[in-house]
């Protein structure tokens, strides 16, 4: 069963988050900040990441920005109350594979859930 990470400082998101990938059939595993979530990282653990934009500490940006060189082939799906084209333009252009605003939905996380899946199988597959 594929496993996903949610990194928010909000519990109550953390929750609805986990239990919501928990209904599509997914694990879930959930952080309160970047260095927690880095201290279970391993390459290759979580098929996924969720994080906030604007995390305690270290931005999901920022957090993004250092899985690049930790784990580059781990898909990064970031969410935000920003609904502005600037930081939605700035978050994809740093190489998350997508940013959601707040309230989620369903279907839109899940689409991106599953798309995060195919494109860690291509990371891996053999050319």
């Amino acid at each position: 069963m594929p496993l996903f990470a949610i990194v928010d400082d909000d519990k109550a998101m953390r929750e609805a988050l986990c239990e919501l990938i928990e209904v599509f059939d997914f694990a879930c595993l959930t952080f309160d900040g970047s260095e927690s979530f880095l201290a279970a990282h391993a390459p290759g653990r979580f098929a996924g990441l969720v994080t906030d934009l604007n995390l305690l500490g270290e931005s999901g940006l920022q957090l993004q920005q250092r899985l690049k060189t930790l784990d580059p082939a781990l898909p990064v799906i970031i969410i935000s109350a920003q609904a502005d084209l600037a930081t939605r333009t700035r978050v994809l252009a740093s190489g998350a594979m997508a940013y959601l605003t707040k309230p989620i939905n369903d279907q839109v996380l899940l689409t991106h859930l599953n798309a995060a899946l195919v494109q860690g199988r291509e990371t891996f597959e053999p050319n």
